[in-house]
């Protein structure tokens, strides 16, 4: 999902040179990147009055205005910096339209559970499908991943979050560790729990054949 660190580093450098193309390039590089996480994250009732392209836009302004600061002192990758700013103009929309979106706002979510038609929610259905499904009892794809789609707004906000960096904005391990101030081995296993916890509501829902209950562990 996002631009290849190569690329970006060679960019960064004609930045530092003061190369005004470079910055230029170096932030429309990021605007799909951008304009699919703020799609993805924006709450779908704030999406009917606030335009994504115009988050972006703000977002890519607000980064130009920045950059030097962060040229002097890169604390963190480039995309998991303009990433950050991303999320903090999400909570504000999503602070500024409270009445919209009271849910959304009274828990200062920047996440709005992703659809099922989305393709990443097809990936995911495949990777968490229990294999003690028989195929009789396995839903179809279009199904599991509606599935999904309910699990992940029963899950923990926690166990949500670190399935959407991982699934759904393509972080690594180490990317996520970085955002979420851990080491990679504990990003790890918070992972793997927030996984296995996904995984059974589908199991249970599977098996019941209805919605997943809530899940209100996210430790």
């Amino acid at each position: 999902m996002w631009p290849d660190q190569f690329k970006t580093q060679e960019l960064l450098s004609g930045a530092r040179q003061g190369d005004d193309g470079a910055v230029n390039r170096l932030l429309e590089r990021h605007r799909q990147a951008l304009r699919r996480m703020v799609h993805l994250r924006l709450d779908q009732k704030i999406q009917g009055r606030v335009d994504v392209s115009d988050i972006v836009q703000d977002v890519l302004v607000e980064a130009n205005r920045r950059l030097p600061q962060y040229l002097d002192n890169p604390a963190m990758s480039f995309h998991l910096w303009v990433r950050q700013i991303a999320k903090d103009r999400i909570i504000d929309a999503h602070r500024r339209h409270r009445a919209s979106a009271k849910r959304s706002v009274d828990r200062e979510q920047s996440l709005a559970v992703p659809a099922a038609t989305d393709r990443s929610t097809y990936q995911l259905a495949l990777h968490v499908q229990d294999p003690e499904l028989t195929p009789a009892a396995a839903a179809t794809r279009q199904e599991m991943a509606q599935l999904v789609e309910q699990a992940l707004g029963q899950l923990g906000e926690q166990d949500c979050e670190i399935i959407v960096m991982r699934h759904y904005e393509q972080l690594s391990n180490m990317e996520v560790a970085e955002v979420l101030g851990l080491s990679e081995p504990a990003a790890s296993m918070r992972y793997l729990r927030a996984v296995r916890r996904l995984r059974a509501l589908l199991l249970e829902s599977s098996r019941a054949g209805h919605a997943p209950a809530a899940d209100n562990d996210s430790m």
